[in-house]
């Protein structure tokens, strides 16, 4: 990614988590990606880490229609995906869609509510609510509305050990090139 394109993509996102009345922390931790795969409209998200504990944490993210973050699952990571502002799609998928169709029964928590899914349905969210994914459960999301802020409450997240994608060529951090200044500092820079 072009330092530029990241710093537009802050730019806009911020506005838009304004235009909402999402105040962020002092100083949030940026990460801007396309997961390594050099098309951010289409493979991209913005994430800000709100929280960082040893038991848990929480962050806020930003989509735009078009962009969908790439099918992965946590071997540790338990979440809560949260639909704050537009309508969030979550595909779901009990085995790595990428080696396996299965149509195994998913039992997830939507709203606080377990039900059964077959492997490979997608759920939509409004604003307001949320699903939960357990370790193992493979997901992909991207916002159906044309802007969407998503947050995430999770266990301990460990992005550089514990993020397993479908496609063998993601790599969790965008390479950078720098075309411009950075107008904040990411997670992933030096």
């Amino acid at each position: 990614m072009r330092r530029s394109e990241i710093n537009n993509a802050i730019i806009a996102s911020r506005a838009f988590f304004e235009q909402h009345g999402w105040a962020l922390p002092p100083e949030p931790k940026w990460d801007v990606t396309d997961f390594g795969l050099g098309d951010f409209k289409k493979t991209g998200l913005i994430l800000i880490n709100l929280a960082e504990e040893p038991e848990y944490c929480e962050k806020l993210m930003y989509a735009a229609k078009g962009q969908t973050t790439p099918s992965h699952t946590h071997k540790k990571k338990k979440e809560d995906i949260i639909c704050r502002t537009g309508i969030l799609q979550i595909k779901l998928w009990a085995e790595d869609p990428a080696k396996v169709e299965s149509t195994d029964i998913i039992k997830l928590k939507i709203n606080g509510k377990y039900t059964d899914i077959t492997s490979g349905t997608e759920v939509s969210l409004l604003a307001g609510e949320r699903v939960t994914i357990e370790s193992g459960v493979w997901h992909e999301f991207y916002p159906a509305s044309d802007e969407c802020i998503i947050g995430e409450v999770s266990t301990a997240n460990d992005d550089l050990n514990d993020n397993f994608f479908s496609n063998p060529d993601i790599g969790r951090y965008a390479e950078i090139d720098e075309d411009e200044a950075p107008i904040v500092k990411l997670l992933s820079d030096k």
